[in-house]
Parts: structure tokens; C-alpha cells; sequence
């Protein structure tokens, strides 16, 4: 059934034209009169300024929601438990109860040392995100066969499967090179001779330099997410054994007059290494 018809927007009923009516005249000159009144009130002045800026205003529950991200360093936190007061409140408490209790972990004196070292910054969010240099050298044998690390044993005489190249955390202001051979002298100083000064022993794959960012939970320190810049190359070492062979490293830090602690941390003892191919 089609709509009846209109008259200038008007429908139209029982053949009827719907004509809407003007306004009276007294009614104009009241509206008029209202606004005019509305306008001139010394309020509504008030409230026609105020109104913009409240909508214009946002919601103020997006303040929580920045998240800073400052980098925090080891002068942030004089002592670890200083560290610890602050790492509390912004870790899951069972996650943060496990740090050197379950095995394979490090605890808090770690991450203050890490700090203290320049090796390790924190952002001042929650969770905090720990970002991390490492350079990651893939010693080449005979074969074509790399190096890896099969397992570590630490020094609560816990054990963790490893399966990777060498790799260290870098020093501020260390170059890749530079922290490859620190790298190689400290895991595998204990079995060959190395003349690390004159680069003989430890020559880096020109070109094979690459870097590439990852992010995940940490193994050593969980519900801590970490930043890892990987800084990757290859090397040829001259003296390593053919066959699966074992270094031991020194103390990782220096602590000439025993501020530190240094026992209180969980270091590497032992280092356990294979040869596989390429595929």
C-alpha cells in the first residue's frame, strides 16, 4: 500500500491537505524572550565557558595508564635489598619467590650486580623490562662444526641444559669484537693458551657480524620479561679439543674490598661443550 500523498513534506489525510500552522505571535516573542534572558544571566556566561573545557578534558582514568620508561641503573638501588624492595610490588609474588630457589635461577644480588656492572638497565614499568646486551659467538671447527654449550653447572650445584653458542653480556662501551674475545678468554681460558692481545688465538669471520633484537621471559630471573640485543659473529679458536670437553671460570665480578658479596650470588662453574654440524 503506498503512503499517501504529501504537500510540501506534509502527508495528506482523508484527501485532506496537512498545512502546518505558523506560530503565534506570542509565542516568538516568548522564545526570543527566554534566550535572550538565558544568555544575558551572568551564569550561563559562566557555564557556557566552563562546558568546552570539560569536553575537551580527557577522561581521567588515562593518567594510569602511561607507562614510564625511564631506564633505571645500579645508582637507583644502593644495595640489593633496595633492588628487592622495588622489584616487589611490580612481580608476581611466586615468580619473584622462585629467583635462586628454583634451580637454574638467579637471585636478586645477581640483577644488582648486573646493574652495578652496566651489563643490565631496568624501565620503570610494571613489570619492568630488563634489556640486555649479549654477543653470541659461533666458534667454527674442523667440519664446519660449531660450538655449542651444552649445560652449566652453577654454584648451589644446580644444572641447566643450555644448548647454545658462547655468549656473554656485554661491558658499557664495548664493541662486538671486543666482547667476543673477553667472552672466549673467560669460558675457554681454562684450556687453551690464549694471546688475546695479538689476536692470534681468536680470529673473528669478517662479515659474519649480525644483530637482531628478542624479546621474552627470562630464564634466569622469571616473570621478569627481558629485551635481548643479540649481537652475533662468527671466530675461529685455535687449540680447543676435537670432543666434548669441560672449562671452569673464574669469579664473573671483582670485588677488591669486599662490599659486594659475591658469594651471595649464584655464578657458573663449570661449562660443558660439544661440537654438532650445521644442520
Amino acid at each position: 500500500m503506498s503512503p499517501p500523498p504529501t504537500i510540501n513534506g506534509c502527508h495528506r489525510h482523508n484527501n485532506k491537505p496537512c498545512v502546518s500552522k505558523p506560530p503565534a505571535v506570542p509565542d516568538i516573542f516568548l522564545t526570543a524572550f527566554s534566550l535572550l534572558f538565558l544568555f544575558s544571566s551572568p551564569k550561563a556566561h559562566q557555564n557556557r565557558t566552563l562546558l568546552p573545557r570539560c569536553l575537551s578534558s580527557p577522561p581521567k582514568h588515562r593518567r594510569f595508564l602511561r607507562i614510564s620508561t625511564m631506564s633505571l641503573t645500579n645508582s637507583h638501588f644502593p644495595t640489593p635489598q633496595a633492588l628487592s624492595d622495588w622489584l616487589k610490588p611490580r612481580l608476581p609474588s611466586d615468580s619473584f619467590a622462585s629467583w635462586g630457589v628454583k634451580p637454574g635461577t638467579k637471585n636478586v644480588h645477581n640483577l644488582w650486580l648486573e646493574l652495578s656492572e652496566g651489563e643490565t638497565c631496568l624501565a620503570d614499568s610494571s613489570p619492568p623490562l630488563r634489556t640486555v646486551n649479549v654477543v653470541t659467538v659461533r666458534i667454527i671447527g674442523k667440519n664446519n662444526r660449531f660450538l655449542v654449550e651444552s649445560r652449566q653447572e652453577l654454584s648451589d650445584g644446580s644444572v641447566r641444559d643450555r644448548f647454545r653458542p658462547l655468549s656473554e653480556k656485554m661491558k658499557p662501551d664495548e664493541n662486538p669484537e671486543e666482547a667476543a674475545i673477553r667472552a672466549v678468554k673467560e669460558e675457554l681460558g681454562s684450556i687453551i693458551n690464549l694471546g688475546l692481545e695479538d689476536g692470534e688465538v681468536v680470529k673473528i669471520v669478517p662479515g659474519s657480524y649480525q644483530k637482531k633484537m628478542e624479546e621474552r621471559n627470562s630464564v634466569s630471573y622469571p616473570g621478569l620479561p627481558a629485551c635481548y640485543v643479540l649481537h652475533s659473529l662468527d671466530a675461529w679458536v685455535e687449540g680447543l679439543p676435537e670432543g666434548e670437553f669441560c672449562t671452569e671460570e673464574g669469579e664473573e665480578y671483582k670485588d677488591a674490598n669486599g662490599s659486594r658479596a659475591l658469594h651471595k650470588a649464584v655464578t657458573v662453574r663449570k661449562h660443558y661443550w660439544k661440537w654438532v654440524s650445521p644442520s
